[in-house]
This record gives C-alpha cells, sequence and structure tokens, in this order.
C-alpha cells in the first residue's frame, strides 16, 4: 500500500476531489482526517470510507477561520499521533463570478478567502505537524486557470487559483530542506456539481469541452489518483512543481472558431 502507516488531513471532502481522494488515499492504507463545512455531505463520506474498510474521522471545519483549522490538525494528532500528509482542496466557485466589470466584491471577497486564506491557514498549521512528524507531502489544489485564462470569464476564481499556485512555489522552496514537499494539483474542467452549477448551460459547457483534446470532463477520481502520487514517497524528488491534469487542455489551449 502506497500510504500504509501515514495520515493524510483532506480538506473538502464532502464531495468532489476531496471525497474521491479520502476513499483512494485510505484504500491505500492511511487514516484520514477528512474536513468540510457541510457536515451531513462530509458525514456520508465519512461512512463511505468506513464501509469500505478504512480509517476517516469527519469533522467541521471553516478554512477561513484560523482557530478551525488549527483544531482540524489538533484532532489529527490526538487520534492519529501525527499528521505526513497536507491536502488543501477547500473552494468555492460562486454565482456571479464574471468578468472584471461585473464581478461584485462580495463575491471576489469571499472566493479570495476560501479558496487563498483556507490555503494559508492549512500551510500555516499544517507545517509544523509535518515537522513534528520528521517531514512530508503538501498538497494544494490549483486549477488550469492558473496557467491560461478561461473562456467562460470567472475572474475571481482565476486569481485565487493563480494565488494558490504562487504560494505553492514559494511554499516549496522555504520548506525544502526540511523536508515538507509542497506541490500544487490543477485539474481540468471536471464533471463536479461544483463546476456543472457554474457551466449551468449547453453553451457554456461546449465552450469549455471545445478546448480538451480529450473531449470530456474528468472525473474527481482521475485527481485523486494524481493526488495520491503527490502524497507518495513515488514523487519524493518532486516540490514546487504543478500538476496539470486536464485532459491536454493546457497542451492545446485555443479560441474556437466563431
Amino acid at each position: 500500500m502506497r500510504l500504509e502507516g501515514k495520515v493524510a488531513v483532506i480538506t473538502g471532502t464532502a464531495s468532489g476531489i476531496g471525497r474521491a481522494a479520502s476513499l483512494r488515499f485510505a484504500d491505500e492504507g492511511a487514516s484520514i482526517v477528512g474536513a468540510d463545512i457541510t457536515e451531513q455531505s462530509n458525514h456520508a463520506t465519512e461512512q463511505l470510507v468506513q464501509d469500505a474498510g478504512g480509517k476517516m474521522i469527519g469533522t467541521t471545519v471553516d478554512v477561513t477561520d484560523d482557530a478551525s483549522v488549527a483544531a482540524m490538525f489538533g484532532l489529527a494528532e490526538r487520534e492519529f499521533g501525527r499528521v505526513d500528509v497536507v491536502f488543501n482542496n477547500a473552494g468555492v466557485m460562486l454565482p456571479g463570478d464574471h468578468d472584471a466589470l461585473t464581478t461584485p466584491d462580495d463575491v471576489i471577497d469571499r472566493t479570495l478567502e476560501i479558496n487563498v486564506k483556507g490555503v494559508i491557514h492549512g500551510c500555516r498549521h499544517g507545517v509544523p505537524a509535518l515537522r513534528r512528524a520528521g517531514g512530508g507531502s503538501i498538497i494544494n489544489t490549483a486549477s488550469f486557470v492558473a496557467s491560461v485564462g478561461a473562456a467562460t470569464p470567472q475572474i475571481a476564481y482565476t486569481a485565487s487559483k493563480g494565488a494558490v499556485l504562487a504560494l505553492t512555489r514559494e511554499l516549496a522552496v522555504i520548506h525544502a530542506r526540511e523536508g515538507i514537499r509542497v506541490n500544487a494539483l490543477s485539474p481540468g474542467p471536471l464533471a463536479t456539481e461544483m463546476l456543472m452549477s457554474y457551466l449551468d448551460t449547453p453553451e457554456k459547457r461546449r465552450r469549455r469541452l471545445v478546448h480538451v483534446p480529450m473531449g470530456r470532463f474528468g472525473d474527481p477520481a482521475e485527481m485523486a489518483n494524481a493526488a495520491l502520487f503527490l502524497a507518495s514517497d513515488e514523487s519524493s524528488y518532486m516540490t514546487g512543481s504543478n500538476l496539470l491534469v486536464d485532459g491536454g487542455l493546457t497542451a492545446a489551449y485555443v479560441t474556437p472558431e466563431e
């Protein structure tokens, strides 16, 4: 098993990538502390992991609240004795997120608070926990839009994921000699509830898929497999990197013919 004996703290585990990663990591031997602000759905993830024979403790966490994030790591160390993997995955894509001319300030502020500040909080408390364990892996969920523009405008989300990518690189440099690796996972468009609710018309979905050489939306389980690689010792010489798992989108990003 690729994560045998390791403890992973994962945020955003109520659905999507976080749920898939919880199942995948547990299947590979990790004990999971899975955090989300949506208690009922997160409990469902906890039950799925346990029904499959894995170990997971679900906890309600607001990643914008520093004390809440600190308590999450305290729980992990109390219950499992250590933390080896931190997967800062929680994020939002809010209604009203469009271009710089029309996106309301409250949408911008909330998006940055969760998607950027939440990652900073996860690293603020995750790094000391990893130090106590003798090192480990931090994975931050960015996005393909951190590398290229989005055909369907989402200025706050794009800015937030660009910030996550920049944070990842700097943290990797700062902590490399401590045995702490920090990498970004940049998914392409996924068939998740979050994205499908944003791409809420056939035209919006067509405009997104026209850029994907594989011609389909990705599956959260495919992102969980990529995160597993970053969490495991198989990526031991990898830090400060951006792992793009995007169906070829960033390799062939062109403006569609009108």
